[in-house]
């Protein structure tokens, strides 16, 4: 089996990988970062005895993202399994959001899972059989302030889940969406980091502060317990779960 999973040079991106390789899966890692974090990445995943490639594509750009494609078929063979996971963050209130990073957001987190979407279905529709796993997020169901860019484009994910899901309903390929809460990736530590110097705490205290703030569990979920959800998701096991968005976030979206 071949895994194509975006942004996963590190965090939940990479964890996921990790997981499915574990699991005998060939992975094609796609992300950005320096040439010693890639290749750290690589061994990580290459460590269960499974084949790795790795491919810089801009997933803000169509074209980048079909030369993506190309070059997973290349080197691994057909695309058995698609985790749409790349993403980024913008922060500032609607009235000052700057429209360039609104299209960026956009085109990075929802864009690019609709255009890799499309380039690998027909295939899957051909052998019958497919997994399309969409990060999204709690916001992908619920909404924070100063965030318009990330909660449209994780709302519009989710959306795109349910349509793939119905328009394959009767064929092997399913379309789920994950939802994790704060997950400490680097996105994340981060926002950490600009709360610990904006309150003037210390970063473990903004940690907690946080994580106070959304999820009840007071614990961020770990890369590895989505890479979980992920395996099962692309189980036999899931094959009667089609369009979920399913929330893995310490109780966030149960409040």
């Amino acid at each position: 089996m071949n895994a194509l999973v975006t942004g996963s040079t590190s965090g939940i991106g990479l964890g996921i990988a990790q997981r499915l390789a574990a699991k005998g899966c060939n992975i094609m890692l796609n992300g950005f970062g320096s040439e010693e974090q890639i290749d750290a990445a690589k061994a990580s995943v290459a460590a269960h005895g499974v084949r790795v490639g790795y491919h810089p594509a801009d997933l803000s750009k169509p074209d980048q993202i079909e030369a993506l494609i190309k070059a997973t078929q290349a080197e691994l063979g057909q695309i058995d399994v698609l985790v749409n996971n790349a993403g980024i963050q913008h922060v500032a209130p609607i009235e000052s959001f700057d429209p360039a990073k609104w299209d960026a957001v956009i085109a990075i987190n929802l864009s690019a899972a609709f255009h890799t979407t499309r380039l690998v279905l027909p295939g899957m529709q051909q052998r019958n059989w497919g997994r399309i796993i969409n990060i999204a997020s709690a916001h992908g169901l619920v909404a924070s302030a100063n965030k318009s860019a990330y909660v449209a484009a994780k709302h519009g994910i989710v959306g795109l889940t349910k349509v793939t899901a119905l328009e394959n309903a009767k064929t092997g390929v399913t379309c789920n969406a994950v939802c994790p809460g704060w997950v400490l990736t680097p996105l994340v530590q981060a926002q950490v980091d600009a709360r610990a110097q904006r309150e003037g705490v210390p970063v473990e205290q903004a940690k907690v502060g946080l994580l106070s703030e959304k999820q009840p569990s007071h614990e961020f979920v770990t890369p590895e317990q989505l890479g979980g959800l992920v395996v099962f998701l692309c189980s036999e096991d899931a094959k009667e779960v089609r369009g979920a968005a399913w929330n893995m976030d310490g109780g966030w979206v149960a409040q």
